[in-house]
């Protein structure tokens, strides 16, 4: 009841003595300031939208063309008529009303080039011939160089944000049945004898001829009203419908410099592991971080970056959905059973690692018993989906539980602090490989398997991560951690002592415990945990 209260930021009574009112000014001004972030971002956002919405032609460019249809208007005559057709819709034909409708005109002008060059753009990179060629050298063919000349000249005016590219991405191509039959009888030759590749090749043939016409004319409609007609249900049918544990059917594992050993402090480490992530975060929200381009040519997809941060995989008793939030201010912590949310923005800004240092010291320090079935609740997102799909409807669906489970799910992502150390030794090799196991299924019960991913820290400070597959391809993942390993060698953020450097300039938010009533829940969360354990041995 006193956590009720204190969370009450305004109240007011009427008595007999008259009215009262109360408020919490600290409660106030947290809601303040967390409006103000969330106008900022959106007028960011907006901002950074109408910039990729006119890539590759700089913003700047409709000042240009404004300054020369000026120039025509007051200068050429012969221009005045087609200013006079738009004044003819305006309230007036005063000098201020000729400067609108001159902007009006600039503005159509404008457009209708920047749809010209953003097609323009969209059609040369449909051109397929420089995959086929060598890089740099005297074999380029005469087109190529043209191509990529031509390329470099429409994109070269602007800088790209993260997502400038994507209204230019040509969409993919849809391949005739008989080049898809050939490459896939090419591809099963060499597993076939000669009678089966005969008896093959009749049932592609009839395939071709039958069902394959229907089947093409549904992806041909599909493909006009889609950039990608084969994303959507690859996610849905090869992912999301799935009902195997994720643990070794799904997520995967990235691993830590081996060669490197920054710190052997775990909360240090874990302090900067963060704070770079969010680092990363804050590149991709303002659309800072360059697009990738194949030979700083050929953009990539960058729409999947959306999806690392504030992202779970909710279970169904069917299949799955990928949820993703707009913002996070939290990470959850998951250590010696317990799960602690932990607030990673305080006064407008993020933490500093000497900061969240503190928070996860506190956290390591913290001698309370978990709760019955909190050790082991994430077992249930290992196991097999429609039972833990079913368990959510039954006992998440309210109260503490239901409140525990969104702070986990809407957490930017999840730290495990592992109490066993990560090992690696050149002249033994099954360290390395045990390394891996523990980052890849952990004991099947601390790391929570639904998140975008999971950063894992050993007690030796040596860290890896957890991700499930289905929210993007392993390369964006890959990205972050080449980032934040890079990074962290490059700016060594330690003190000598293997602490992170700087001194606290306020105190940080404190570690909040996650409250769970799972006695419920205890005889599904053993089954899923036998599930699990099966997996791991």
């Amino acid at each position: 009841m006193a956590e009720a209260h204190s969370a009450v930021a305004f109240s007011f009574s009427i008595t007999h003595e008259g009215w009262d009112v109360n408020f919490d000014r600290e409660v106030l001004h947290l809601v303040w300031a967390s409006g103000i972030r969330s106008w900022k971002k959106r007028l960011a956002r907006f901002k950074n939208n109408v910039r990729n919405g006119v890539f590759p032609a700089p913003l700047q460019s409709l000042w240009a063309v404004m300054g020369i249809v000026l120039a025509l208007r007051y200068a050429n005559n012969s221009f005045v008529k087609y200013t006079d057709i738009i004044l003819q819709y305006l309230p007036g034909t005063s000098y201020v009303w000729q400067i609108v409708s001159c902007f009006i005109l600039s503005l159509t002008f404008w457009l209708i080039l920047i749809y010209i060059i953003r097609y323009t753009f969209k059609l040369m990179l449909m051109y397929k011939g420089w995959m086929y060629e060598s890089r740099g050298g005297h074999k380029v063919s005469l087109k190529t160089k043209l191509w990529g000349l031509g390329i470099k000249l429409l994109s070269s005016k602007s800088k790209p944000l993260l997502y400038s590219y994507q209204g230019s991405l040509p969409k993919l191509p849809l391949p005739p049945v008989n080049e898809t039959m050939k490459r896939y009888l090419k591809s099963v030759r060499p597993l076939m004898n000669d009678s089966e590749y005969e008896s093959m090749i009749k049932l592609a043939n009839e395939f071709e001829k039958g069902i394959a016409v229907k089947l093409q004319r549904y992806l041909w409609l599909k493909s006009w009203w889609s950039s990608n007609y084969v994303s959507d249900w690859w996610e849905e049918y090869v992912y999301l419908r799935s009902r195997t544990p994720l643990i070794v059917n799904s997520n995967f594992y990235g691993i830590d410099a081996i060669m490197l050993h920054s710190t052997s402090i775990q909360a240090a480490r874990a302090a900067m592991i963060i704070w770079q992530c969010l680092q990363y975060r804050r590149l991709i929200e303002r659309q800072e971080l360059e697009p990738i381009r194949i030979q700083g040519l050929v953009p990539l997809c960058s729409w999947q970056y959306e999806r690392i941060f504030n992202t779970t995989r909710v279970p169904g008793a069917v299949s799955d959905k990928i949820v993703h939030y707009n913002d996070s201010r939290h990470i959850v912590v998951y250590h010696a059973g317990r799960y602690f949310k932990v607030i990673i923005y305080s006064q407008n800004r993020i933490l500093h690692p000497c900061e969240i240092e503190e928070q996860i010291q506190s956290i390591l320090d913290n001698t309370e018993k978990p709760y019955a079935g909190e050790e082991k609740v994430a077992a249930l997102t290992a196991a097999d989906r429609t039972h833990w799909a079913n368990t959510r409807t039954q006992y998440f669906f309210k109260g503490i539980n239901r409140q525990s489970l969104d702070a986990i799910e809407k957490a930017a992502f999840v730290v495990t602090l592992d109490e066993v150390p990560y090992e690696y030794d050149p002249e033994n090799s099954k360290k390395l490989d045990e390394f891996g196991r523990i980052l890849m299924t952990g004991k099947g019960y601390d790391r929570w398997f639904d998140k975008s991913f999971t950063l894992c820290i050993g007690s030796n400070g040596r860290v890896g991560f957890n991700a499930e597959h289905s929210w993007a391809d392993a390369a964006v993942m890959s990205h972050l951690w080449e980032f934040i390993i890079f990074d962290e060698a490059e700016k060594s953020g330690y003190q000598e002592n293997g602490h992170t450097k700087g001194a606290p300039e306020l105190e940080p938010p404190k570690p909040i415990r996650l409250q769970w009533n799972l006695d419920p829940v205890l005889e599904a969360i053993e089954k899923s945990y036998q599930v699990s354990l099966a997996l791991v041995n």
